[in-house]
């Protein structure tokens, strides 16, 4: 109990909420009287004793919803691996199991007419290395600790597994940012990592297609956790880490994932994507006519030089003028990608000086444009409000090309570059690629940058591997530093 009150005490320390070791005590008998049974009542009682400001409060709501939260790792799992199709059996192996993950069919044969239905292209969904057709039928069961836990229901039993094991390699002991793909190792490790690959690639090996079919699930299941545990470790490094060393901290903001950052984060972050803004300003601020030397324009040089009595000092060289390039922002502002949008938008309206023909556009459903928005208000001010007008709704991204198509096909040129974020899940609605070609063959360059990890791209209800046909560039984006090198590409294009 102890040990876990002092973890929280030092979370909101690392977060600039001073506290004492007086008050400190106080949270310890307050800890003794309430218990951990009630959360709510957990929470109030601690607010009396350790914030004393309203900052200090809001922080401390914050960090209190973080330290004291767990995210349904299973869930996800099951997610990533499965269609939500319309059957009356949700397949998990390629094989007509139930919900529980463990095929029933290991222990009974499946009647006929009990058969789930599967989808045509399910190796779509799955890595290069898992796309042997196995069909639907059987599989085996896991043996090892960690397959079993990844193959049934056991949500609770994942999360405190995890949290077991981040225990005892002492997570909060991480330092710098680099350590996370160590830690990850090792909570992976803690958690059976070994024993599972040795499954697999028994599995693999066998000529069973049960148990081919299982080393296919399990490896699915294996990556989609390993992006989990590479969150948790993460959001306690945020929730850990020193806040004496800023400049360590700031590094940190500019490689973890956008939304992985707390709202009490967010000043911060501004202040980091602002100075990002102002050094690619310093690298490609340059005027509109750039000199392309290498030929001599020999009129202006003699003009130039009649005052040093025809002594050749200055040289003048033809020039070609080179446009900025037209960008138009089109962001998805839907609540799982809201905060990649956010920082977004603010890096490309910081680079005005350098990039000023930006139009930007938000949907979830219906598209809007918002470029009048960021015109009329500060760029806090107009991203506030993007959010909060254009957020609502299913996300449905065949609409939103209609309507870009209606609003701004014709404004399109071979100066036009499209940047489209978006994790391009579409709740299985009409894609209407053929907009998308359009836009793609009168534009110079369609960038799309998606927030999710890749192994997750044409899972589910994710259209990206029909988007990513007509675009130029398909990129991984969910972090400041990603935002900083595609920018960075897009102004040396520009320039």
């Amino acid at each position: 109990m102890e040990t876990t009150l002092a973890n929280f005490i030092r979370a909101l320390r690392n977060a600039n909420v001073r506290i004492s070791p007086a008050e400190t005590l106080d949270a310890m008998s307050t800890l003794e009287l309430v218990g951990y049974r009630n959360r709510e009542e957990l929470k109030r009682s601690l607010s009396l004793v350790l914030p004393k400001t309203i900052d200090d409060k809001e922080t401390y709501d914050a960090c209190f919803e973080q330290f004291f939260s767990f995210k349904n790792i299973e869930a996800d799992i099951i997610e990533s691996s499965i269609e939500p199709a319309d059957s009356e059996t949700v397949d998990q192996g390629g094989d007509g199991n139930t919900g529980n993950g463990q095929n029933s069919d290991a222990r009974s044969p499946q009647s006929p007419n009990k058969k789930s239905k599967t989808k045509k292209d399910k190796q779509d969904s799955v890595s290069p290395k898992l796309t042997e057709e196995l069909g639907s039928g059987q599989t085996s069961l896991a043996t090892s600790t960690l397959g079993t836990l990844l193959m049934t229901n056991s949500s609770v039993e994942l999360t405190l597994a995890m949290t077991k094991a981040a225990e005892e390699i002492n997570i909060r002991d991480i330092e710098v940012f680099t350590q996370k793909g160590l830690y990850t190792r090792r909570i992976m490790d803690r958690m059976g990592l070994r024993e599972l690959n040795q499954e697999i690639a028994n599995l693999r090996a066998s000529s069973s297609i049960p148990d081919r079919r299982l080393a296919q699930e399990l490896t699915r299941r294996t990556d989609v956790l390993r992006e989990q545990v590479r969150d948790y470790v993460e959001k306690q490094f945020l929730l850990n880490a020193d806040i004496t060393g800023r400049r360590l901290r700031e590094d940190l903001l500019r490689r973890v994932k956008l939304s992985n950052i707390e709202h009490r984060n967010f000043r911060l972050t501004q202040e980091v994507v602002f100075r990002l803004a102002k050094k690619l300003i310093s690298l490609h601020s340059r005027r509109k006519k750039n000199f392309k030397k290498g030929q001599l324009n020999v009129p202006r040089t003699l003009r130039r030089n009649m005052a040093y009595d025809g002594a050749i000092f200055d040289l003048h060289w033809k020039s070609v003028k080179i446009d900025r390039p037209k960008v138009f922002a089109i962001c998805d502002v839907s609540g799982s990608v809201s905060n990649y949008a956010r920082f977004m938008l603010m890096l490309l309206y910081s680079l005005e000086e350098v990039m000023p023909k930006i139009r930007s556009f938000a949907f979830s459903s219906d598209l809007a444009e918002v470029t009048e928005l960021f015109k009329r208000n500060d760029i806090e001010t107009a991203i506030t409000k993007t959010l909060r007008d254009y957020s609502g709704g299913s996300t449905d991204y065949g609409q939103a090309f209609a309507d870009f198509r209606k609003n701004c096909l014709e404004d399109l040129d071979k100066r036009s570059t499209i940047i489209i974020l978006g994790d391009a899940r579409n709740n299985f609605g009409d894609p209407k690629t053929e907009i998308l070609r359009e836009i793609f063959n009168r534009s110079k360059r369609v960038i799309w940058l998606n927030p999710e990890p890749q192994h997750s791209w044409g899972t589910g209800d994710s259209e990206m591997r029909k988007y990513s046909v007509y675009s130029h560039q398909v990129n991984e984006c969910n972090s400041l530093l990603h935002l900083e090198r595609i920018v960075n590409q897009l102004l040396l294009v520009a320039s």
